[in-house]
């Protein structure tokens, strides 16, 4: 028997080593990714000012499994009615140059999968934005981020503009922003001179606008706090090499007006990858997509025991990961004991104990009904990432998650 997990994000990640501990031993474990090593996405932004954490937020995956299989490939397409995974013709150009390895086979087949893929960044058709945005979704692009903030700099100090835009204020925009605007503190950029600025676009009404009024204002004023100019109800209709086009979000009003951008960032939203064909399927309370595929995490629309719709976030799924490895091990034992009825499968409610964003060197977090901002923030930041990072077996990275994150910053 064969159980394919397809990413290794948060969920796909979590999902195997439960598989591991689960799973009995005759039981084929194969994990799937496009790269050989698992990102943590939520310290990404990080790389912008301090490129050295990349060392320390992509993990090999063989550090992570003990028992599982782990293939390289970029996964097109998953055949559910034949159950069958197809790859690729090749890696991915990061990939192939991190390690120059092939994929596996054409195709891979599967009993039970679980679809862990994450999702892409959705561009909303609006012109000129996959040519002129930098999605925050690899370490390529935060290096890209980093390089043409860099050169934005070497312009300023030439007398010229430091422009910085981001676009979208969900918390991955947010964390962003704040990393841009710590730099030009850094250095000496002066976000108070017409030639320099930090933007945050976003056409809600508010930043952070899944989350609740205190979250939302504690977040608002820590950007301001740092200098970024936040700009809601404003969406974007077109971006070129050095402006983006802006316009109000709601009324009646069409006019467009540009605003400068030395650098543009976009954080404005997700959609499903190609080997879902650009959806996020619906799933419920088990997480199934049909009664051998699971689908969870990101690449997944997930709708809980509770007819809650789920918020996409790393919590959400390492969560999601539990209820699935639950209800896989008790559908492979079913099809191995050769039983007469389907298991009863459990079902996952999403219940979150908080929320947690960084700003620059400072944080804002949620803890209940409470707010919390400043070092308390930042505490509680590093610990649950470390924490994180200590459950799937990066006990080096957590311990210099700690360390980065509460022993002092190095210069942009």
């Amino acid at each position: 028997m064969h159980v394919v997990v397809c990413g290794a994000g948060y969920a796909g990640v979590v999902l195997t080593r439960l598989l591991e501990e689960d799973l009995p031993a005759d039981v084929d474990l194969t994990l799937v990714n496009d790269r050989p090593d698992h990102l943590v996405q939520h310290e990404l932004h990080r790389v912008i000012r301090r490129p050295a954490v990349a060392d320390g937020i992509t993990i090999p995956l063989e550090q992570l499994t003990e028992r599982a299989t782990v293939h390289v490939g970029r996964i097109d397409d998953v055949d559910r009615q034949e159950r069958t995974i197809r790859f690729a013709g090749g890696n991915d150009g990061e990939s192939e140059a991190h390690t120059g390895a092939k994929p596996p086979d054409d195709t891979l087949e599967y009993d039970v999968a679980a679809i862990c893929l994450g999702a892409e960044t959705a561009f909303h058709g609006i012109d000129g934005l996959t040519e002129h945005a930098i999605p925050m979704k690899t370490l390529s692009h935060a290096e890209s981020v980093r390089e043409q903030m860099l050169a934005a700099f070497e312009d300023y100090a030439r007398g010229n503009s430091a422009h910085l835009v981001v676009g979208g204020a969900g918390l991955s925009g947010v964390q962003v922003a704040g990393e841009l605007a710590a730099c030009c503190e850094e250095s000496n950029i002066d976000l108070t001179d017409d030639r320099a600025s930090v933007t945050l676009l976003e056409q809600t009404e508010s930043v952070a606008p899944q989350f609740d009024p205190p979250f939302r204002r504690a977040i608002r004023d820590a950007l301001e706090s740092a200098g970024v100019t936040v700009r809601t109800e404003t969406a974007v209709v077109k971006a070129s090499a050095d402006t983006v086009a802006v316009a109000r979000a709601s009324g009646d009003d069409p006019r467009a007006t540009d605003l400068p951008a030395d650098v543009f960032v976009w954080t404005g939203g997700i959609t499903g990858g190609r080997a879902l064909e650009g959806q996020r399927p619906v799933v419920k309370r088990d997480l199934r997509l049909d009664d051998r595929t699971f689908a969870l995490g990101d690449a997944a629309r997930v709708v809980d025991a509770d007819g809650e719709a789920v918020p996409a976030s790393a919590q959400a799924a390492i969560r999601q990961a539990r209820t699935a490895a639950e209800n896989i091990r008790r559908l492979v034992a079913y099809e191995r004991d050769g039983g007469l009825f389907e298991p009863r499968l459990a079902g996952y409610s999403f219940d979150s104990p908080g929320w947690l964003v960084s700003i620059g060197d400072d944080a804002v977090a949620q803890v209940g009904p409470s707010v919390i901002t400043g070092s308390p923030a930042l505490a509680l930041k590093a610990t649950v990432g470390a924490g994180y990072l200590s459950s799937v077996g990066a006990i080096r990275e957590a311990v210099d998650l700690v360390q980065h994150e509460l022993g002092g910053q190095h210069r942009c």
